[in-house]
Parts: structure tokens; sequence; C-alpha cells
């Protein structure tokens, strides 16, 4: 089998799509029945996998795009001619499946397989930019008509991409992430350094990540954590860490009130290799999305041992099973009894800490690419 994995995502700021590209790079690099191959970045095929970045190369240019983004003609004239530039590249390839891990995929190939991470821009557009939401609903359409086959996250999703896209079964498959092996219980001793830099104390603060957009639901975490004894939640603070997305102004402006009040840290985007010391070093972790199609950080935090409490959203319910604290996602006094729950409650915490480390454990980045593999089969 030769096989040709879209790169693209791999870029600054490095979001979860970007991660799970890189994992399941390295996962087909194992698999045997894969006899070549390539990565597409740009369109530049090769075979070693792009370099992640940790900051952006030229940050005058990211404005730019930002901006170009925000204009219908350009966004248009962007959408209809990057697929045909990479297209011109995969048909020197037409024995070649091409997977498009970012749900594109360009016109004119045969053979496609793509990953469909989520359907928000269609069941939650109030969550995106209305430009995102224009430019990808026309792009998904197109890729539902291109691919051979398509790949979702979460059972939750291969459902919910069959049913709204009225596609049989048989032509969505799961493959499910998982978390990368950095992440595991820690002692204080092994991230005190590296938290330190945050002003943070090991076991002494409760934390989100994600990007700072609406789907997120920060509104409703920042009003169950103001609800808390305020002792408790200055001994304890919040610390969220996430690159700052559309239509967090209102957002940065609480958290400005809340750092200055004593119980809030806003961390940004933070280097990836201090992830996995701040993942283990929390109290607990707290993602009340209102839709994920996987919600790879509940997964990461439970690979820390570290208990969780979020949403029982879309997919979040089968991916922690029982092993986190869950209520609706916009039900502030509900949000804020099973925050306190998390941190106060030993025996609970103890029994969270086991049953999710062991539940993440069902979840590999082995399987994802077996299953991936599984699908390339049915292309």
């Amino acid at each position: 089998m030769k096989v040709i994995l879209g790169t693209d995502p791999i870029k600054f700021p490095l979001t979860g799509i970007g991660r799970y590209t890189c994992e399941l790079a390295h996962g087909l690099m194992q698999q045997a029945e894969i006899e070549e191959l390539w990565f597409l970045h740009g369109r530049t095929l090769q075979h070693q996998l792009p370099r992640q970045q940790e900051s952006h190369p030229f940050p005058r240019g990211m404005a730019m795009t930002q901006r170009l983004q925000k204009n219908r003609l350009a966004a248009e004239l962007y959408r209809l001619t990057a697929p045909w530039l990479k297209t011109q590249v995969l048909r020197k390839h037409p024995d070649a499946i091409y997977h498009g891990p970012n749900f594109y995929l360009p016109p004119g190939v045969d053979h496609c397989v793509a990953t469909f991470h989520d359907l928000s821009v269609f069941t939650w557009p109030q969550c995106h930019p209305p430009e995102r939401v224009r430019f990808m609903q026309k792009e998904l359409l197109q890729t539902i008509k291109r691919a051979a086959v398509l790949i979702t996250d979460s059972e939750f999703t291969r459902r919910e991409v069959a049913q709204y896209f009225n596609l049989p079964l048989t032509k969505v498959f799961c493959a499910s992430l998982a978390s990368s092996e950095e992440f595991y219980p820690r002692q204080a001793a092994g991230v005190s350094q590296v938290i330190a830099g945050y002003g943070l104390t090991f076991n002494q603060y409760c934390l989100f990540t994600g990007s700072v957009e609406p789907r997120k639901n920060i509104e409703t975490l920042l009003n169950a954590y103001e609800k808390l004894p305020p002792a408790l939640r200055l001994t304890v603070p919040l610390v969220i860490i996430g690159f700052s997305g559309w239509g967090s102004e209102a957002l940065h402006y609480r958290f400005q009130h809340a750092q200055a009040a004593g119980w809030l840290h806003y961390a940004g985007y933070v280097n990836a290799a201090d992830l996995p010391c701040l993942f283990a070093g929390a109290r607990s972790f707290l993602f009340p999305s209102l839709y994920e199609g996987f919600g790879l950080p509940v997964l990461e935090a439970m690979a820390s041992g570290v208990p969780v409490v979020c949403s029982d959203s879309a997919s979040l319910p089968e991916i922690v099973g029982d092993c986190a604290l869950m209520c609706a996602a916009k039900d502030v006094e509900q949000l804020s009894q099973l925050i306190q729950r998390s941190i106060e409650d030993e025996a609970w915490r103890e029994h969270a800490s086991a049953s999710g480390l062991a539940r993440s454990r069902l979840f590999s980045w082995q399987r994802c690419a077996q299953q991936t593999l599984h699908a390339y089969r049915q292309a």
C-alpha cells in the first residue's frame, strides 16, 4: 500500500488536529502493510515528517493571513485555488491513497480519505466566525462528494456524520484518538520546576486547556468557579491554557479581573514540552465544553492520573465512561458543586485517578493507526 498523508495541520499554534496528524503519522510509519509513506505539506511532497513549530516564523504574515481570512473574496479565491495546487502534485501518484487529516480533500484525486473531527460548523455555527462557517461548509460538502470513505475520532461523531449527511455507516469509520506517551502520572519532584515557572504549586490548581472560543464554554466555567467559597478558589486557583481564539474579547476582560482577584491564571499558549507537566501537576481537570468530536484533553488528563470534571455533551461520555464527574454543559450550579467535590473529596479523587488511568490505556495511537489502515483498505 502507498499512502500520502496531508500534514498542513502541523503548524503554529499546534492544535488538537495538528497533534493528531503527528501521532497518526508516527503510527502509520510502523504499519508493515504500508510500503511507501509520503507527507504532503502545502505543495511539497516528502518522506520526512515536518517539524513541529513552537512559534510562528512570520508573526506579521500570521496577522496578514487572519485579515485575508476575513475578506470574503480572498477567502473564496483561496478556497478555489489551493486545493487544485495539491491536485497537481497528487495526480503524479495515481496509485496512492491520499488522506486529508483535517476535513479537506482536493478535487480530481482518486482513493481519497478524509478525517471529520466534528460537525460543529454545521450543528454549532454560532460558535464560529461567519467567514469560517462559510468556507468550511462549502469545502466539507465537497469532501463528502470526493471521499471514498470518511474517518471520525469517535463513535458519536461517526453516527452523527452518517445521519447528518445521509451516508451509510459502511462509508464512515471510527479511529479513536489517544494521548501521547508524555502524559503519565508524575510526582511533585518531577514537575515542580516546570510549573513553578508559571507561578503554580503541585496539586494546588485546577486546569482547563483548549482554544479560548465560545464552543469551549469558558464563560460557564468562570461563573461556576466564582461560586466556590472564596478561600477555596484562592487556595486552588483556576489555570486556563489555550490560544486566544475568535470571540474571546469579553473572556479576556474577565480573565484580567479574575487574575487581579487572585483566583485565576491565564497562561495563553504554552510550550508543548511543558504541557504534560502542567497536566500532571493539576488537582483536577475541568472541561465543560458545549460540543466535542472527541475531547482529547480529558483523555490526556486521565492518562496523567488527574480527576476530571466535564460536561455530558456529545462524545465526552464515550471517552470518560464512568471515570469523571459530569453535568449539563450550561448548569453553573451543578458544575460548581462538582468542581468543589473534585477538589475536596479525597475518596472520589483516589477512585477517579485510578479508574481514569486504567480507562486511558484502552486508547492508543497504535490502535488508531490500525483502525485508520482498515479504512484505507476500503478506499
